[in-house]
């Protein structure tokens, strides 16, 4: 007579081409060991369809773990998320050596963990749909960069100088398709057929970069926390796109800081031994968060710096007005955008300029600062406040 078992917790070790999975009972005992083969995805699907509903399934944050987590959910499973190198540290910790049998035995054992401190935010299907749209301009983008250098290499390579600020405008673009023409002698054939290749590979990139930049711009404007981000100075509809897309759900941060550490806008410093009043040394932002977010911030940091005087008064604080540390001047503007724009999605507002007024605060009766304390009687303003008591 078989022993029957209570599943009540999984890890699954995923790989490319298959999964180790590894189910507990209540007692923490292994109940059943399985392999999964995703290249049928009928016969996987199935044997996904045999596992207890509602049992909590943790895989690890590798590549490709999207439709693995699809998936099971579809199958009625809680699938949840760890990180991988939170995971390989624990392994090493315990001593443990690295094998598929065993990294699904491990993964399994995490839900009984006290403290989650192995999860990761699990993005649903529609946040990694946006990711999906954001790399895919990106390539386009890195494409378009080296075909321009292509075209660049090619008129060095020959020889040809050109005079136009912008080889890639209306004139430049007219001085190339002669250059690739047939009946034009200034370059070789090889060299003008290539050329003329490169010209039509850059036309089909940018009409591509065009559809796809039409597509951000139109589910930015469908959404309202899409739009907050654009509220932002500096932020334009790219970058919105990319802040959207990359932050997914505000709500799962506690508050601005931790949004901009995850940004990997907030700089820490790995310091030992005797403390000291100098300049903090070995000072950095971080590794572990997401580099495209911290591009898109610091990328802002620089329009808002001429476009707000708020942010600018942030830049000039940080670089004495400008005279040095000028990368961390935009590392720091970058760092207050996360948190204002973390505020206004979370208070559903967009950014304005002049904060609003505190509850329970009276409105102030001049228009500026500087007014109100000019209209002080008082040492220092001796004029003014006596010429209208005279009056």
């Amino acid at each position: 007579m078989g022993t029957t078992y209570k599943v009540v917790q999984m890890g699954l070790d995923s790989h490319r081409n298959f999964s180790k999975v590894t189910a507990r009972d209540e007692r923490g005992r292994v109940a059943w060991r399985q392999r999964l083969e995703h290249a049928d995805r009928t016969r996987l699907r199935e044997q996904l369809a045999a596992w207890p509903r509602g049992v909590p399934v943790v895989l690890e944050a590798t590549f490709g773990w999207g439709w693995l987590a699809d998936e099971l959910a579809q199958a009625g499973v809680d699938p949840h998320l760890a990180s991988s190198k939170k995971v390989a540290g624990w392994r090493k910790s315990r001593g443990i050596a690295k094998c598929n049998r065993t990294d699904a035995d491990l993964l399994s054992e995490l839900w009984s963990e006290r403290e989650p401190w192995w999860q990761v935010w699990l993005a649903p299907p529609e946040v990694r749909d946006r990711r999906e749209w954001l790399r895919y301009r990106m390539g386009l983008v890195q494409l378009q960069t080296l075909t321009k250098n292509r075209i660049h290499a090619t008129l060095h390579r020959h020889g040809i100088v050109q005079s136009f600020s912008d080889l890639f405008g209306r004139k430049g673009q007219a001085f190339l398709a002669q250059l690739a023409d047939a009946q034009d002698a200034t370059l070789r054939e090889s060299a003008r057929r290539t050329l003329a290749g490169h010209l039509e590979l850059l036309r089909q990139l940018r009409q591509q970069i065009a559809e796809v930049t039409r597509e951000l711009r139109r589910q930015v404007s469908a959404d309202a926390q899409a739009e907050r981000w654009r509220s932002l100075p500096g932020v334009s509809w790219v970058l919105a796109y990319t802040i959207f897309a990359e932050v997914g759900d505000v709500g799962r941060f506690k508050d601005g800081r931790h949004l901009s550490s995850y940004a990997l806008l907030a700089p820490r410093a790995d310091e030992s031994g005797d403390e000291s009043e100098s300049t903090p040394t070995g000072r950095h932002v971080g590794h572990a968060g997401r580099r495209t977010l911290k591009w898109a911030f610091i990328e802002a940091a620089h329009g808002a710096v001429r476009r707000s005087a708020h942010f600018k008064e942030v830049f000039d604080r940080r670089t004495d007005g400008g005279k040095k540390d000028r990368n961390r001047g935009y590392i720091a503007v970058a760092h207050a955008l996360a948190r204002v724009g973390f505020a206004c999605c979370r208070n559903a507002t967009n950014y304005r300029e002049q904060p609003p007024a505190r509850p329970g605060c009276k409105p102030a009766e001049t228009s500026s600062r500087s007014e109100a304390r000019a209209s002080r009687p008082g040492p220092g303003q001796p004029e003014d406040p006596m010429a209208v008591a005279a009056f």
